[in-house]
Parts: C-alpha cells; structure tokens; sequence
C-alpha cells in the first residue's frame, strides 16, 4: 500500500489554520467528484481543494467537478505533496496581500 493522502490533507489543514484560516472538510452527498476541502482566507478569499495521495491524480468525474466549479469563477487546487501545500499557502498568502491592496 502506498502513501495516503491523510499526511496531506492533515498538513493542509494545519498551515491553513496556522495563518489564520479555516479550512473545511466537504461532503457534497448525491454529488460524485466533490472537493476534498474548502479553504476560507481572510478577507473573503475561498479555494476549492483537492487532496491526492503522492503522485495520485484526479479522476476523470473529479476532473470534470473542477472544471465546472472553473467555469463558475471559483479557484480549485489539486494538491499531493506537503511541499505542495506549502506552494499554495504562500500563492493564497500572497493573493490576499494583493487582492486588497495591504502588504
């Protein structure tokens, strides 16, 4: 058995929370291909999240949820390493500081 996508998903949760925001187990019940997690930053930033194992991709039913919620407007991630997580924390950190114009 490989490595599971649990050491991620947990490592995701904390750095998120670590600088000051939450990030949300999801559940879509009736809806295959729902997002692992939502990430809420401060300032009203949202992020769609998909959490794999090492190397995992995501399933063509996943892949086409993303492209719907992308056409939509929202922003959705597919992340599979803990340097993974760390790249998306600091482009959402860095977002925010953008987005409103404070550093």
């Amino acid at each position: 058995m490989g490595i599971r996508e649990t050491p991620v998903e947990n490592y995701l949760r904390e750095q998120v929370e670590a600088y000051g925001g939450m990030c949300r187990k999801h559940v879509s019940p009736g809806r295959r291909g729902g997002n692992d997690r939502i990430c809420l930053w401060p300032r009203g930033v949202t992020h769609w999240v998909e959490v794999k194992a090492p190397g995992e991709k995501p399933k063509p039913h996943q892949e086409r949820e993303h492209a719907r919620l992308r056409r939509l407007g929202h922003k959705v991630f597919v992340i599979d390493t803990k340097t993974g997580v760390d790249i998306y924390v600091a482009m959402a950190r860095g977002a925010m500081k953008v987005e409103d114009g404070r550093l």
